[in-house]
């Protein structure tokens, strides 16, 4: 009986032993993510603690543009006479989604597209348009049916990955009827 007590007391002092040991603290999340650092040697070493600051890893964005009026029969090939949307900047993301939102001013008697075109802007691919009126790796959102008896239409919405920081956007409208467009960019991992 001494014995069978003197086992109890040493195995309630370990087990208290062990909780002193763990570590103390305030649980933030309900699920354990695991994190995996790789130092590769000579080139990025990672030494001391690693941290995350500023808040949560944001994982998308949308990029608002402001809206824009086309005025009709400009074809997507006529390259001297495609509107100009300035550029956005899609450099914090790998991917975007983009979609196509607009009206047209009065009622559509010859149906047709409107579309953006995406081409990045960078040195080589602006030359290629300005010179020769091309289309290198174009990231392209239209609404192929622009007519009927409303004048709101929409696109689909084309997700596409994205390679390069900055894309100059060119509006085209081939219906009959001025329109105004909104162009959305939806920023995502």
């Amino acid at each position: 009986m001494r014995r069978t007590l003197l086992v109890l007391v040493v195995l309630v002092a370990a087990v208290l032993a062990l909780v002193a040991a763990l570590p103390a603290g305030r649980v933030i999340a309900q699920e354990l993510t695991s994190v995996v650092v790789t130092n590769w040697p000579d080139i990025f070493q990672v030494r001391g603690e690693v941290t995350v600051s500023g808040g949560p890893i944001r994982q998308a964005e949308l990029v608002l543009r402001e809206p824009v009026t086309i005025p009709p029969f400009i074809s997507p090939r006529e390259v001297n006479r495609l509107i100009s949307g300035g550029t956005l900047e899609l450099d914090r993301y790998p991917a975007v989604v983009l979609s196509l939102v607009g009206q047209t001013k009065g009622q559509v008697g010859k149906p047709g597209s409107v579309g953006a075109i995406l081409l990045p802007d960078v040195e080589t691919v602006q030359e290629a348009y300005d010179q020769r009126g091309e289309f290198l790796f174009p990231l392209e959102v239209a609404a192929t049916s622009v007519a009927g008896s409303s004048p709101f239409f929409a696109s689909n919405q084309p997700r596409y990955a994205l390679a390069f920081p900055r894309y100059r956007v060119l509006f085209y409208n081939t219906s009959d009827r001025t329109v105004t467009v909104n162009l959305f960019a939806y920023l995502t991992q």
